[in-house]
């Protein structure tokens, strides 16, 4: 009987071992998906603003030559 007690608590330690590693492995998770948003926000906002015609010189000033 006493064994079985042991095997029991032994198991119980393992598997909490096992989902507290678990809990760190899922919060390196979330914040390696929390950069990656950021980093894709700050890709997508610096993607849509439209290039400006150029304001001065011969270059540039009636079509879009940074397209």
């Amino acid at each position: 009987m006493d064994s079985a007690v042991n095997a029991i608590v032994g198991q119980s330690m393992i598997m909490q071992q096992a989902q507290a590693a678990q809990q760190v492995q899922l919060e390196v998770y979330k914040d390696a998906l929390d950069m990656q948003k950021d980093q894709v926000a700050a890709l997508m906002a610096s993607a849509s603003v439209a290039p400006q015609l150029a304001n001065e010189g011969m270059v540039g000033t009636h079509i879009n030559t940074y397209a």
